[in-house]
C-alpha cells in the first residue's frame, strides 16, 4: 500500500474505534502503534524505542506546562465565583432589552472564557449561573439553550485557549502572537452571537422578554467587581506579547492572580481549592494522554510518508488554494460530528499544516499564512462544539436544561451556526481580521 492509503486505514480504524466508545487517546496509541509495527515490518525492537523516546520528548517539553497553569486559572475562576460577577455585570447594561439576558449570558461566556480557556469549562459553568435567570425571565428553552450552547465555543475562541497553545507547539508558532490574532476574531464572535439573539427575538418577540432596568450606582458596583478579571486578562495577553514574561510565567501569574480573587472574594474555601487541583489534574492527564496518543499515530503517520505525499499531491494538482482551504475546513466540520476540538487539532495540523504552508493565499508571508491558518482552524474547530450529531457543548447545556428536549436545543444552536459560517467565510477571505493586532504590535 501506498503512504496514503496506509494514513486513510490508520484513520478508518481509529474512527471505528471510537464508534465503540474507545476513548480517543487510546484509540490514537492503538492505531499508532499498529501502523508502526506494520511499516517496520514487525519490528517490535523500534517500537519500543520509539515509544521510550516519543514520551520523554512529549513530557519533558517545557512549553507544556503553561497547559495545567491555564486550567487551573479556570478552575479558580470557575470556583471562586467570578462567573457569577462577569454574568451580573453584562447583565446590568444587558438586561433591560429584548433578549437582554441571553445577551449578557453570550458576554459572560467571552469573559470567562479570557480567564478560562476551555470550552466546556465555560459552558457548564456559565450555564449554572445564568439558565436559571433566563427560565426566570420566560426566555424559551431553544433560545436559552441555544444561546448558552453557542456562547460556551467562546472559551476556546477568547485567550487564553488551550487548542491555540497545542497548535504553537506543533507548528513551532509564537503563542503571544496566536493569543493576540485571536482576540478580533473572538470579539467577532461575541457580538455576531449577540447579533442573533437580537434577530431573533425581533422575528420571536416572546422568545426573549426584557428584564428590570438596573439602576448607574448598582452598575458601577458591577463593574468596580469584574475590573480584577480585566487586569488578569491584561497581565496574561500583554504579558506574553510585549515580552514582559514568557507563556508559562504568565499563566502562572494568571493562575495565582485568579486564586488570590477567590480567596479574597471568600467565595472558594478548602473544599474550592482541592476542587480546583483535582478537576487541573484530572483534565491536565486526559490532555497527556491525548497528546501521546496523538504523537503516536503521528509517528505512524510520517513513517509513511502520508502528509509529504498528500502535500506534494495537493501542490501539483493544480487545484484552487482557496479550494484546498474549503475542503480542508469541511473535512473539520465533519470530524467534529465524532471528536473533540483538541483530538482534531492534534491530527489534523501535522497533515493540513504542510499542505497550506505550501500553497500562496493573497501573497501571505509564511508566518503570516501559519497564524491565519491557526485562526480559521481555531474556528472550524469549535464549529464542531455545537453542531449536530455530537455538540458537546449541546449535550453539557441540554443536561442542565432538563425541561429542554435535545431536539429544541439543536434547533436554537442553528442561527449561531449561520453566524459561524459568515464569520469563518471572511475570516478566509479577508486576512487582515486575524492579522491587524499582530502587525498593529510589531511597529
Amino acid at each position: 500500500m501506498s503512504g496514503i492509503e496506509v494514513g486513510f486505514v490508520i484513520f478508518g480504524v481509529m474512527l471505528a474505534l471510537m464508534v465503540i466508545r474507545v476513548p480517543i487517546g487510546i484509540a490514537m496509541f492503538m492505531v499508532g502503534a499498529c501502523g508502526y509495527l506494520y511499516l517496520t515490518g514487525g519490528n517490535t525492537a523500534a517500537l519500543l524505542n520509539s515509544l521510550k523516546n516519543l514520551a520523554y520528548a512529549r513530557l519533558s517539553n517545557y512549553d507544556l506546562v503553561v497547559i495545567p497553569l491555564f486550567l487551573l486559572m479556570g478552575q479558580f475562576a470557575t470556583h471562586g465565583g467570578l462567573s457569577s460577577a462577569l454574568f451580573r455585570f453584562v447583565s446590568a447594561f444587558l438586561g433591560h432589552k429584548k433578549g437582554g439576558i441571553a445577551m449578557a449570558a453570550i458576554g459572560a461566556c467571552a469573559g470567562f472564557g479570557a480567564i478560562c480557556g476551555s470550552s466546556l469549562a465555560t459552558a457548564a459553568t456559565m450555564g449554572q449561573v445564568a439558565l436559571p435567570e433566563l427560565r426566570r425571565y420566560g426566555y424559551s428553552g431553544a433560545l436559552a439553550t441555544g444561546a448558552l450552547a453557542a456562547g460556551g465555543t467562546l472559551g476556546i475562541m477568547i485567550p487564553p485557549s488551550v487548542p491555540l497553545v497545542i497548535y504553537a507547539i506543533l507548528t513551532q508558532e509564537s503563542i503571544g502572537k496566536l493569543f493576540v490574532a485571536a482576540v478580533i476574531p473572538g470579539l467577532i464572535a461575541m457580538l455576531g452571537y449577540m447579533l442573533v439573539v437580537k434577530i431573533y427575538v425581533t422575528l420571536k418577540p416572546g422568545a426573549g422578554p426584557a428584564g428590570p432596568r438596573v439602576a448607574w450606582p448598582e452598575r458601577l458596583k458591577c463593574l468596580l467587581q469584574v475590573t480584577p478579571v480585566l487586569f488578569v486578562f491584561l497581565v496574561v495577553i500583554v504579558g506574553i506579547y510585549a515580552g514582559w514574561a514568557n507563556p508559562t510565567e504568565a499563566a502562572a501569574i494568571g493562575a495565582a492572580a485568579c486564586g488570590m480573587l477567590a480567596l479574597v472574594s471568600g467565595k472558594m474555601g478548602i473544599k474550592g481549592l482541592v476542587a480546583s487541583a483535582l478537576g487541573t489534574a484530572q483534565a491536565t492527564g486526559m490532555i497527556f494522554l491525548v497528546l501521546l496518543g496523538a504523537d503516536m499515530m503521528n509517528s505512524a503517520l510520517a513513517l509513511s510518508q502520508m502528509p509529504v505525499e498528500l502535500a506534494n499531491w495537493v501542490k501539483a494538482s493544480g487545484l484552487s488554494p482557496l479550494l484546498v482551504m474549503f475542503f480542508i475546513l469541511l473535512i473539520y466540520i465533519f470530524l467534529g460530528c465524532v471528536m473533540d476540538a483538541l483530538a482534531m487539532i492534534l491530527l489534523t495540523i501535522p497533515i493540513f499544516y504542510p499542505m497550506v504552508m505550501g500553497l500562496d493565499y493573497f501573497g501571505l508571508s509564511q508566518g503570516d499564512k501559519s497564524i491565519w491558518f491557526g485562526i480559521l482552524a481555531l474556528m472550524v474547530v469549535e464549529i464542531g462544539l455545537v453542531h449536530p450529531p455530537v455538540g458537546m457543548n449541546v449535550y453539557i447545556i441540554n443536561r442542565l436544561a432538563k425541561d429542554v428536549p435535545l431536539t429544541e436545543t439543536f434547533k436554537g444552536v442553528i442561527p449561531f451556526l449561520v453566524s459561524d459560517g459568515i464569520r469563518t467565510t471572511l475570516l478566509v477571505f479577508f486576512p487582515i481580521i486575524s492579522l491587524y493586532l499582530v502587525h498593529t504590535f510589531q511597529r
